[in-house]
């Protein structure tokens, strides 16, 4: 079983660029898939962008090119490049693990806003 932690989070301004780290504990060889969600206040929680443990990435059409996911395996961590940040943005950022079943980290706040 994995424990996922988010960091990175914080005020950006319109336009500005903000990167979120996942660090990954624990181990589990059932995970096929990484994932970055987001939740808007009083809104559902929806994919922005996932890896697969092949390499394989899918992103949301909000993101229009302005994101990354990668995973470092190095570090333990899966991270998620933003730029070209806009309020739409805005929401809490999660961190998932797949193997059939989602583990969440605690979520971690996007503000953009000037």
């Amino acid at each position: 079983q994995v424990q996922l932690v988010e960091s990175g989070g914080g005020l950006v301004q319109p336009g500005g660029s903000l990167s979120l780290s996942c660090a990954i504990s624990g181990t589990n060889d059932r995970i096929y898939l990484w994932g970055w969600y987001r939740q808007p206040a009083g809104k559902q929680r929806t994919l922005v962008a996932h890896i697969m443990t092949g390499g394989q990435t899918t992103y949301a059409d909000f993101v229009k090119g302005r994101f990354t996911i990668s995973r470092d395996s190095a570090k333990n961590t899966v991270d998620l490049q933003m730029k070209s940040l806009e309020p739409e943005d805005t929401a809490v950022y999660y961190c998932a693990a797949v193997d059939g079943h989602f583990t969440w980290g605690q979520g971690i706040q996007v503000t953009v806003s000037s």
